[in-house]
């Protein structure tokens, strides 16, 4: 079984603002990630949160909601707590960000079953090239990724296993994008707009 772990606990700083709860097409871009995953083959979903507001929107989709107390402490914290709460037969984490609006669950689904395919512990997907997520990380790297800390994600692991991870290559540059700025936000809103 894969867990999908939503890291949804972050600031925003570069925003100025709670990116997750800010909205798109009358949906806050945090509910866009967690309804492809729940439309997924995803089993088990696990939301980590900061602010109530997103917690609500995990709950209106039953699925299983985390208050991160620590957020402050930078990324690590938001991962660690998904894992630690995974249930114990999961055999892998696939890590989603919660401002990823074109992800979507046909790619959600290609990258579990690739997944199953591999003997590699590290699934990373590639859009147009470049490498982005959900990366997949296999359970043996557990006790790796609980010793990550301050605001650092599972990119430390990947650089201690150069050999250790296979690259999915999706040919849409556009499922990538995430949301770090406000003028990403206003050129994925004109994205929509345009399609």
């Amino acid at each position: 079984m894969i867990t999908a772990i939503i890291l949804a606990s972050g600031f925003s700083r570069r925003m100025g603002e709670d990116k997750l709860l800010m909205k798109i097409g009358g949906k806050p871009l945090v509910e866009w990630v967690i309804r492809e995953i729940k439309q997924s083959n995803v089993e088990d979903i696990i939301l980590i949160y900061r602010k109530f507001e997103v917690k609500d929107i995990g709950l209106k989709y039953n699925i299983k909601t985390v208050f991160n107390e620590n957020a402050h402490l930078g990324q690590s914290e938001a991962l660690k707590l998904g894992i630690k709460n995974s249930k114990p037969d999961t055999n892998a984490y696939m890590f989603f960000v919660g401002d990823q609006l074109f992800i979507n669950k046909y790619i959600i689904n290609l990258l579990m079953e690739e997944y199953q395919k591999t003997t590699f512990p590290i699934l990373i997907p590639c859009y147009d090239g470049k490498e982005g997520n959900p990366v997949v990380f296999s359970s043996i790297l557990r006790s790796e990724l609980l010793k990550i800390d301050g605001d650092r994600g599972g990119k430390v692991i990947i650089e201690k296993h150069p050999k250790d991870f296979k690259k999915i290559h999706i040919k849409n540059g556009k499922i990538g994008l995430d949301i770090d700025t406000p003028k990403d936000f206003k050129k994925i809103k004109e994205v929509i707009v345009k399609n």
